[in-house]
């Protein structure tokens, strides 16, 4: 397996940093930037030229991240060249998020499941429900391929975002890869780093990803009260105060979940993943060195699999929210996971708004994950 990556700034163009000799023409090539780059037909045409064999997956993010470093309104990109895995590509439309679960096991069913071991998806970040998506690819995929991934960004703008698979990219969009073949060790590693804090809370009234009732008031006007004056900002201060999610008999499952708009008409707020009736809510805050220690555990997860060798590529899907929350210090939790996967991996990755990967190393299912650091590791044996 080998890898090269370029970057577009502004200021200095395309520049090489790394380059690298390829036998035959890179499979996959990963390019993450600014909405309003990835819809430049200009740059897909330029991507276009220096790969014209390859597969090229475009998406917009709330931040790019090459090796250490984390920009905006650049463009990082990393090809990736296997030389004994074979890779499939899917791409399907999403309208709305109640098609979620039915595109996610459609994605899924256009895979050829011949030695098949893992699936990274790259999806819409504000037309899904992160939930649905991963069940419908959960049931569409065999039950030992574990699938990882992310919803894709706009800044802090919320807006609009855009993946593109081969052609300039456009909103409303899904693109799954596979990868297929037993040369390839994949880990993957999904952890935050948030507190707890005030009265825990029960959702009374939901309906899939959007919240109207806790306690049998208004969500949205709940919520603004712990906000206070920040409430003027949302939905973007929403994600310096996300929610953790408990479900379950025990209430011992725990997620987070993260803000994606806010309807004042009918008070009601709609999050990147299923708020289900019954559960328990409470809000959280950011606590700085748990930020960054939840980064290096999650790249320390992900290079369990691999054994002693260390990975060829790390992909790092790190939630937006972190990175508001971080400021001058975001790059903090990029030099922890750099420490964990090693000196050699090619580390790419973009500030998403929502991270899809399984809870543990040794499981498959994927789950939706908000405010984590999500890291997929790859090596060919």
């Amino acid at each position: 397996m080998k890898a090269e990556q370029k970057l577009w700034t502004k200021e200095d163009g395309w520049a090489a940093t790394s380059s690298q000799v390829f036998p035959q023409p890179p499979q996959l090539v990963l390019a993450f930037g600014a909405r309003s780059l990835m819809e430049d037909k200009k740059h897909f045409s330029e991507l276009r030229s220096f790969y014209p064999d390859s597969h090229i997956i475009s998406c917009s993010t709330a931040g790019e991240i090459l090796n250490t470093q984390v920009r905006d309104n650049s463009i990082a990109v990393t090809a990736l060249w296997f030389e004994k895995t074979k890779l499939y590509f899917a791409e399907a439309a999403i309208a709305s998020a109640e098609e979620s679960f039915t595109i996610g096991k459609k994605l899924a069913s256009a895979l050829p499941k011949d030695a098949l071991v893992h699936a990274m998806v790259f999806s819409d970040g504000l037309r899904v429900n992160g939930t649905a998506l991963v069940n419908g690819l959960n049931e569409g995929l065999p039950a030992n391929v574990s699938v990882t991934g992310g919803l894709v960004g706009d800044g802090a703008d919320f807006k609009k975002t855009v993946i593109g698979l081969d052609h300039v990219a456009h909103d409303g969009n899904i693109v799954l890869v596979g990868f297929a073949g037993k040369a390839l060790k994949v880990g993957y590693g999904s952890l935050g780093g948030w507190d707890a804090f005030g009265v825990e809370r029960v959702i009374t009234k939901s309906k899939g990803n959007v919240l109207y009732e806790l306690d049998g008031k208004p969500a949205l006007e709940l919520y603004k009260k712990y906000l206070g004056e920040q409430a003027k900002g949302l939905p973007s201060t929403g994600l310096l105060f996300p929610l953790r999610l408990r479900t379950g008999d025990d209430k011992e499952t725990e997620v987070v979940r993260t803000i994606l708009a806010v309807n004042e008409k009918d008070q009601s707020m709609t999050f990147a993943g299923d708020m289900p009736e019954g559960a328990a809510v409470a809000l959280m805050k950011a606590n700085f060195e748990r930020l960054i220690d939840g980064a290096a555990g999650a790249g320390n997860m992900s290079v369990e699999p691999l054994g002693s060798k260390p990975p060829d590529v790390a992909i790092l899907i790190s939630c937006i929210g972190r990175k508001l929350v971080l400021k001058e210090r975001t790059e903090e939790e990029i030099e922890a996971v750099r420490t964990a996967v090693g000196a050699h991996a090619a580390i790419v990755g973009f500030y998403s708004y929502g991270e899809l990967c399984p809870t543990a190393p040794t499981e498959k299912q994927c789950r939706l994950h908000n405010q984590t650091m999500t890291i997929t590791t790859f090596r060919e044996d």
